[in-house]
């Protein structure tokens, strides 16, 4: 079973730091683009920061400057550095990545479960 595992969440306070993780499990061959979601309280799930392949970094306006993107191609690994996290950071984090796998040999989408990030004042 292809999936995405995430870790690294739990309660940080404001103007501490969090790194959270992801990486695929199950056979996979590929990865493309790797991404972090977040749903926050009263809010629809967002765009938080995504890197392709090569390394290129795009963020949502709400966390740029603050939070980092990073991946470890060798272990198919992303990683959300969350610097100066804020109260309204709170939230569930998703890991969302293009993986193919010996199944279709394209490029799907995938999600992680979600990971509970909670920033206290």
């Amino acid at each position: 079973q292809v999936r995405l595992v995430e870790s690294g969440g739990g309660t940080v306070q404001t103007g501490k730091f969090l790194r959270l993780s992801c990486r695929p499990a199950g056979n996979v061959i590929g990865v493309n683009d790797m991404a972090w979601y977040r749903r926050t309280p009263g809010h629809e799930r967002e765009f938080v920061a995504k890197i392709t392949r090569e390394g290129e970094p795009s963020y949502s306006e709400a966390v740029r400057g603050r939070f980092v993107i990073a991946r470890d191609n060798s272990k198919s690994t992303v990683h959300l550095e969350m610097d100066n996290p804020r109260p309204e950071d709170t939230g569930v984090y998703y890991c969302h990545a293009a993986l193919m796998t010996p199944m279709t040999f394209e490029f799907e989408d995938y999600w992680g479960q979600g990971t509970q990030v909670t920033v206290s004042p």
